[in-house]
C-alpha cells in the first residue's frame, strides 16, 4: 500500500507503529524495574533483620542481667560433711570444751577439759589425728572450763579446778611443700589467780583487749568474780544479779560490758570500764518466766547481742537511744529468728558479716543472718546434743562437739545472706538506728560494718531527679515548641529548630561538668534572685504583652508576625539584670540576714550546693531538645487545611492551637514527653557529677540525691567479681531495664489511644 500525497510517512518497525514503545525502550524500563524489585526487596530484609538484631541483642541484654542477678535469691545449702569419732566426751561441766577449724577448713581442733591431752588435732578430710607436742605445762593442770575471745579468732584462756586462768593462743600457718600443709602452734601465757578463795572455775569468761585482759569467772560455790590487767587488785565480786543462779556471761571485744543471763530468763549488763569499780546498769528481761537464758554471743562489731533460751527461742538484742538527742541507750529486742525445737546450747558469730550459727540439744544447726531477721537454714541433728559448735572464719562451714563426743563438720554455702525481697524493699532495722529505715550503704573503712542494701533510696532518687527535670524542661519545650510552630515566622523557625536540636549532640559529661564546677555555686550564690526571677521575669513579659497591645497601628505592621520574640529578649534579658544586681537586697528583705539559716530556721531545710535544683536545671537542659522536637514536629505535622479552615471561621491562633491542634498533635505530644521522661531516667553523668550522691529520702530541692545509674557508675569499679554488691548494681540494671520498657509500653499504649480517638481530626 502507498500513502498518498500530503500524508506522514508511515512509522517504521523501529520507531514503533500505532504510538507502540520502541523494543529497547521496553526492555530497559523491564530491567530497571527488576533491579528496583531487588533492592527493595534486599532493603526489606536488611531493615528486618536490623529490627530482629535489635530485639535479640536487647533479650540477651535482659538474659545476661538476669543471670547475674539470679544468684541473689538462689536458696542457701548447707550439708553435713563428715564426723570425727573416739573423741573423748566433753566433760561434766557446761563449759569444758570447745571446738573450732582453720580458714581453709583442713585442721579440726578440740579443747576439752581434763588433766590430760587438753589440745588435740584432726584432718578435717579424713578424721585422723594429728600428732602435736603439747606444752608440758598443760600436764600439770586440771582443766575445768574453757573460754573463747570475742571477735578475735583462735584465743582462748582455761580455767582450773584452783580459780586460776591461763591464756592460750593457737595459730595456723600454710606450709606448701608437693600440697599445702597447715601447722598448728600452740602459745601459753602465765596463769593468774582469778578467785580469792581457790575456788573451782565451772564458767569462763576471757577478753583480751587495747586495754589489757579481762575475765571473769563463775564458781562451784556460785561466785561471779571480775578481775583485769595488771592484776594488781583483789578480783571484784559481781553480786547485782542477787541469788539468781548464772547461767551464761559474755564481754564485748572492747572489754567494756560484761552481759550476765540467769536461769529466771534476765539479763544484767555490767559497765566495767573502770575494772576496780564495774558498775551494773540495766537488768532487762530477755526470756519468759521460768526460761534460764543458756547462751550468748556478741556479732562482730559488739551492738548486737543474740541470746538463746530453754524454750529454743533465739532473738537479737540492741543497745537503742531512749531519745533522739540522748546518749542514754537501753536494751532492746530488734530481730526474733526462728526457734529451735529444743533448747539451745550454743552460739557462734561469723567473723566476716552479722551471720551466725545457733545449735541445740537434739542436734539442729541453725544458720541466721541479723540483718535480714531470717533463718537461712536448717539442718536437722541426730538427736545427739550439740555442746559447743563454731562458725568457720569464712562462714563457709562449721564444726560441731555432741555429748557423745562426736566432732561433726558441716559445709555451708550462703554467699549473699544479706539479700531478700524485705531488706532490699521494706525498712530495716539496722544497727545504730532508733528504728527500721531505708538506707544504701554497701562500704565502710571498719571489718564490723554492717551492710545495708535498701534499694528504695536509690529508686526514689531516681524518681526525684527525673521529676525535677521534667518540671523544668516540659514547660520549656512544650510552649517553645508551640511558639515555634504556630507564632514563630517562617524564616527564624528555619534557624531556631536546628539550633535547638544541635543542643541534643552535647555531651551530658560536659553539662554534668559544667553544672557541678560553674552551676552549683554560682546559684548558690544568686539564689535569692532566682526566688525574685520567678516573679520578675513573667510579670515583665505580661507588661510588655499588655503595652504592645496599647502601641499605634502604625509601628506594630513594621514588624512581620511572629517577630515579637526579638522585643521580648531585651526584656527578659533586663528583668535577669535586675534581679542579679539586687541579689543582697533581696537576700536581706526576703530572708534576712541569710537565706540558708532562714531555711534551717523556719522550715528545717539544710541547703547543699549539689543539688535537686543543679541537677534539675542540667538535666532538664539535656532533655528540653528531645522534647522540643518531636513535639515541633508533631505541632507542625498537623494538616494546614484544617488550620486554616479554622482560621477562616473566625477563630484566633490561640483557639486554633488549644481547640484543634494541641488535640490533633497529642499523640505526638505525650511520645516527646515519655521519651523525654525514659531519657531522664536513665541519665547518669549529670546526676553524678551535679549532686552530692547522697542517698537520702527527701523531697526537698535544696539536698542532693542518688540514682540507680549514678550508683552503678560510682560502686562497679570497686565490686569484688561475684560478690553481693556486683550482683545488687546488676539488679539496678534491671530495674532501670524494666523502668524503660513500662515507660515505653506505657507511652506507645496511650499514644495509640489517643491516635485513634481524635483521628477524625
Amino acid at each position: 500500500m502507498t500513502s498518498e500525497p500530503g500524508s506522514a510517512p508511515a512509522p517504521s518497525p523501529v520507531a514503533g507503529a500505532y504510538g507502540h514503545t520502541p523494543l529497547h525502550t521496553v526492555t530497559h524500563q523491564s530491567t530497571s524495574l527488576t533491579w528496583r524489585r531487588f533492592f527493595d526487596r534486599l532493603a526489606q530484609v536488611v531493615i528486618t533483620m536490623g529490627g530482629i538484631a535489635v530485639i535479640v541483642s536487647i533479650i540477651g541484654i535482659f538474659v545476661f542481667l538476669v543471670k547475674e542477678v539470679a544468684p541473689l535469691f538462689f536458696a542457701p545449702q548447707g550439708t553435713q560433711t563428715g564426723h570425727v569419732a573416739g573423741v573423748p566426751p566433753p566433760g561434766t561441766f557446761p563449759q569444758s570444751s570447745l571446738v573450732g577449724m582453720d580458714e581453709h577448713q583442713e585442721l579440726i581442733y578440740q579443747l576439752s577439759g581434763g588433766s590430760d591431752h587438753q589440745i588435740r588435732f584432726f584432718s578435717a578430710h579424713s578424721g585422723t589425728p594429728v600428732a602435736y607436742d603439747l606444752p608440758p605445762d598443760l600436764a600439770k593442770v586440771h582443766i575445768t572450763s574453757i573460754a573463747r575471745a570475742v571477735g578475735i579468732g583462735d584465743r582462748f584462756a582455761f580455767g582450773t579446778d584452783d580459780g586460776r586462768f591461763i591464756p592460750v593462743t593457737l595459730e595456723f600457718t600454710a606450709g606448701f611443700e608437693e600440697a599445702r600443709q597447715i601447722v598448728p602452734t600452740v602459745a601459753l601465757g602465765s596463769p593468774v589467780q582469778l578467785t580469792p578463795t581457790k575456788e573451782r572455775i565451772t564458767r569462763l569468761a576471757y577478753q583480751p583487749t587495747e586495754r589489757g585482759i579481762h575475765t571473769a569467772a563463775l564458781t562451784d560455790q556460785g561466785h561471779l568474780w571480775y578481775t583485769a590487767s595488771p592484776f594488781d587488785h583483789a578480783p571484784v565480786g559481781l553480786t547485782g544479779h542477787g541469788t539468781e543462779l548464772v547461767t551464761a556471761f559474755i564481754f564485748d571485744s572492747r572489754g567494756e560490758t560484761l552481759s550476765v543471763g540467769t536461769a529466771t530468763g534476765n539479763l544484767y549488763y555490767y559497765d566495767v570500764r573502770e575494772s576496780t569499780k564495774p558498775s551494773l546498769t540495766e537488768t532487762v528481761s530477755v526470756a519468759p518466766s521460768g526460761t534460764s537464758v543458756t547462751a550468748l554471743s556478741y556479732l562482730i562489731g559488739d551492738r548486737s547481742l543474740v541470746i538463746g533460751d530453754s524454750a529454743g527461742d533465739v532473738s537479737v538484742w540492741m543497745p537503742v537511744r531512749q531519745a533522739q538527742e540522748s546518749s542514754i541507750t537501753r536494751l532492746r529486742p530488734i530481730h526474733h529468728l526462728d526457734a529451735h525445737p529444743a533448747p539451745v546450747t550454743g552460739i557462734s558469730p561469723s567473723l566476716r558479716d552479722k551471720g551466725f550459727i545457733t545449735g541445740d540439744v537434739q542436734g539442729n544447726l541453725f544458720v541466721h543472718y541479723s540483718t535480714s531477721a531470717q533463718t537461712v537454714l536448717k539442718i536437722p541433728g541426730n538427736h545427739q546434743a550439740i555442746r559447743t559448735l563454731t562458725f568457720s572464719p569464712k562462714a563457709d562451714g562449721a564444726v560441731a562437739l555432741t555429748d557423745q563426743g562426736e566432732l561433726l563438720t558441716y559445709a555451708i554455702h550462703n554467699p549473699h545472706p544479706e539479700t531478700t525481697v524485705a531488706t532490699l524493699f521494706k525498712p530495716v532495722w539496722y544497727e545504730g538506728y532508733e528504728g527500721p529505715e531505708h538506707v544504701w550503704q554497701s562500704s565502710s573503712g571498719a571489718d564490723d560494718f554492717e551492710a545495708k542494701f535498701g534499694l528504695v533510696p536509690l529508686i526514689f532518687g531516681t524518681l526525684k531527679g527525673t521529676f525535677y527535670a521534667m518540671l523544668v524542661a516540659v514547660p520549656l519545650s512544650l510552649l517553645g515548641a508551640i511558639y515555634t510552630s504556630m507564632f514563630m515566622h517562617p524564616n527564624l523557625r528555619a534557624k531556631v529548630k536546628p539550633t535547638i536540636e544541635i543542643m541534643a549532640a552535647l555531651p551530658t559529661v560536659i553539662l554534668g561538668f559544667l553544672a557541678g564546677l560553674w552551676l552549683a555555686p554560682t546559684l548558690e550564690r544568686i539564689f535569692p534572685a532566682m526566688v525574685a526571677m520567678i516573679v520578675i521575669v513573667p510579670a515583665s513579659v505580661a507588661l510588655t504583652a499588655t503595652l504592645w497591645q496599647y502601641l499605634p497601628a502604625t509601628i506594630v505592621r513594621r514588624l512581620r508576625p511572629g517577630m515579637e520574640t526579638f522585643i521580648l529578649i531585651p526584656v527578659i534579658i533586663g528583668a535577669v539584670w535586675i534581679c542579679l544586681g539586687l541579689n543582697q537586697p533581696i537576700e536581706s528583705f526576703l530572708f534576712g540576714a541569710d537565706y540558708k539559716s532562714w531555711f534551717a530556721t523556719h522550715w528545717g531545710l539544710r541547703y547543699d550546693q549539689r543539688n535537686a535544683l543543679v541537677v534539675g536545671f542540667a538535666m532538664g537542659f539535656a532533655i528540653v531538645p528531645i522534647i522540643f522536637s518531636i513535639s515541633e514536629e508533631a505541632l507542625s505535622n498537623v494538616p494546614r487545611h484544617l488550620i486554616a479552615g479554622s482560621l477562616a471561621l473566625g477563630a484566633t491562633r490561640w483557639q486554633t492551637m488549644i481547640k484543634l491542634v494541641l488535640i490533633s498533635a497529642s499523640p505526638g505530644i505525650f511520645s516527646a514527653i515519655m521519651i523525654g521522661f525514659g531519657r531522664a531516667i536513665g541519665e547518669t553523668m549529670i546526676v553524678l557529677m551535679a549532686t552530692g550522691n547522697t542517698p537520702i529520702m527527701d523531697w526537698s530541692l535544696f539536698n542532693g540525691f542518688r540514682t540507680l545509674s549514678a550508683n552503678i557508675a560510682v560502686e562497679i569499679p570497686e565490686a569484688p567479681h561475684g560478690g553481693t554488691l556486683y550482683r545488687l548494681l546488676f539488679l539496678a540494671a534491671v530495674l532501670l531495664f524494666v523502668f524503660t520498657f513500662l515507660i515505653n509500653t506505657v507511652a506507645e499504649v496511650v499514644r495509640q489511644r489517643l491516635r485513634t480517638k481524635y483521628s477524625q481530626y
